[in-house]
């Protein structure tokens, strides 16, 4: 069994910040980040990205102690990508699954044979 959506980092990424997004709306991008383990520059391209495809608003907020900060909104048709993505990931997700659990079986008759032996 192939595997029919190659994996692509830059999709696995962008469907990971736009859950946190969705989630923790108010999420810094340095907490994105630490979330996500990946660099803070990483997340700010995936955001500025995101914006600049209408996939999410910005809105500036301020916070208690006077700084400015931002609000990150999924747009409907942010809401309509992260669903596209997390389709596409759950299928290829399924096709390795297979791949393992055929991969498994193989193994499990290997030994049960070498052990008959």
């Amino acid at each position: 069994m192939t595997i029919n959506s190659p994996p692509n980092g830059r999709d696995e990424l962008k469907l990971r910040v736009m859950r946190v997004v969705e989630d923790k709306p108010t999420a810094s991008q340095r907490q994105i980040a630490s979330e996500l383990g990946v660099s803070l520059g990483g997340v700010n391209f995936c955001l500025k990205a995101l914006a600049e495809k209408g996939l999410i608003k910005m809105g500036n907020f301020v916070r208690a102690e006077r700084k400015l900060g931002y609000a990150y909104i999924l747009t409907p048709a942010g809401v309509n990508e992260k669903t596209r993505l997390t389709a596409r990931f759950l299928r290829r997700k399924l096709d390795e699954y297979e791949v393992l659990r055929e991969e498994i079986a193989l193994l499990q008759r290997e030994v049960n044979d070498t052990s008959e032996a």
